[in-house]
């Protein structure tokens, strides 16, 4: 079955400024996610959730302390702003507006099962405190704010671990009520988890991780990196005898550095008795090696953190000639419109204006996605093919919103055959959507 090509696959993701970036969050994030955002076909949006970080961090300094690093660490890494868009949560004031929207149809039951929240009720139910203590609003309705972040932007992947793969499905369902109570807004989100993708141990074996204190930064001086990594805890064995890979902290952070070659002459040497000193040495230069260049750029950037700031308000600036006007066509969606606007001219009661739009829906006789696009009085302009799942319907919706009348030539493939009249229907009922979307700027 065809699938819609002509949009770019848009990508979110997210970074909580909550400590200082460390070799697990480049090895499992970072380097992964600059390398995927200059991919074809691949729009990508980066954000620091410094909202997010509120919610755990009560600290102001460490929280704008934390969101310089953190910035300067993409960047030194190599995110292009020019190609992607990168920018600070708290700049977009429409995603805190979006929050709100979501939740009033989110349940309360939804959010009952959000893993960080059952896990604190756990924990305060364990010390025998009351299930609720030191529960913050905030803790509770994390997975909101999350859902406006992402569907702000009708992202199409989030790039997630295995452990936040609850948030998306939260987000979908907070999307799905939406479209279901107000119209088709919103694109399903799905989570992307790649496996290939290393997961660190850290100085002690157990995951890197800021609340094990564990870490190793990212860009910690040379001298302050090697002396770290000198600190890897190994087992008793001396030089000469052989080692195992199997388990060894030192052997699986090298692995995350080396090529598939050098893995595998450490993995040699591992066998052959290689002494811990050793070996430690020879991770800290395979790190350095790598790093080192980026940690020249990281520190210039750390010196100029008005650079920095310029860089977040361009990219909010960006990235909010989306979210304005996405947010006024959600208020007009909700009801909060302009009160001058579609009043008939006999009375003073606000005259429901109708307006082309998209209806999707699932056929039980096949199991696929469809959708139609319906005139103002009802009837259908165009008639999709199915679709295997929701998200490529609305994804050939958002490209139909987006083009208009461009892109029925080249959306052909995923709508039933169009004449001539139909398409010029077609484009005009697009344009009249749009420009209703655009009247209501108003309020």
């Amino acid at each position: 079955m065809a699938s819609s090509s002509s949009a770019p696959l848009r990508v979110l993701t997210g970074i909580t400024p909550s400590g200082t970036p460390h070799l697990g969050n480049y090895v499992g994030s970072i380097r992964h996610s600059v390398r995927q955002s200059v991919a074809a076909g691949v729009e990508s949006y980066f954000f620091l959730a410094d909202y997010h970080a509120l919610i755990k961090v009560q600290e102001p300094e460490k929280i704008q302390r934390s969101t310089l690093e953190i910035a300067a660490s993409w960047l030194a890494c190599g995110l292009d702003p020019e190609r992607v868009t990168f920018y600070r949560q708290s700049d977009i004031a429409e995603i805190t507006e979006l929050t709100w929207f979501l939740t009033c149809v989110t349940g309360k039951g939804v959010l009952n099962r959000a893993h960080a929240y059952k896990a604190q009720l756990d924990k305060n139910i364990a010390k025998g405190e009351e299930p609720d203590a030191d529960v913050t609003a905030g803790l509770f309705m994390y997975p909101v704010l999350m859902g406006a972040d992402i569907l702000m932007f009708n992202a199409h992947k989030v790039p997630v671990g295995r452990d936040q793969v609850q948030h998306i499905e939260m987000a979908r369902d907070m999307a799905q009520r939406f479209n279901h109570q107000y119209g088709e807004h919103f694109t399903l989100p799905d989570a992307e988890i790649d496996d290939a993708v290393a997961t660190l141990p850290g100085l002690d074996g157990r995951k890197m991780s800021k609340s094990y204190n564990n870490t190793i930064p990212l860009f910690a001086p040379r001298a302050q990196l090697q002396k770290q990594i000198s600190s890897i805890v190994t087992d008793s064995r001396a030089p000469g005898e052989p080692k195992d890979t199997e388990g060894s902290a030192l052997f699986q952070i090298y692995q995350a550095f080396a090529s598939a070659e050098e893995t595998e002459a450490l993995r040699k040497a591992f066998a052959d008795g290689i002494a811990w000193g050793d070996a430690k040495q020879v991770l800290f230069e395979r790190i350095d090696r790598e790093v080192a260049p980026l940690r020249a750029r990281y520190e210039a950037l750390m010196n100029d953190p008005g650079e920095i700031e310029r860089i977040l308000l361009l990219g909010a600036e960006k990235a909010r000639k989306l979210s304005r006007p996405f947010m006024t066509s959600l208020r007009h969606a909700v009801g909060l419109r302009n009160l001058a606007a579609g009043r008939d001219g006999a009375g003073t009661k606000a005259a429901k204006v109708a307006k082309p739009s998209f209806k999707q829906y699932r056929e039980k006789a096949d199991g696929l996605f469809y959708f139609k696009l319906l005139d103002a009085r009802g009837e259908t302009l165009l008639q999709s093919r199915g679709f295997a799942s929701p998200q490529e319907a609305g994804r050939t919706i958002a490209d139909l919103q987006a083009q208009r009348g461009a892109a029925l030539t080249a959306l052909a493939a995923q709508l039933e055959p169009v004449d001539a009249q139909q398409a010029q229907a077609a484009t005009e009922a697009l344009e009249a959507l749009a420009e209703a979307t655009s009247n209501t700027q108003g309020h």
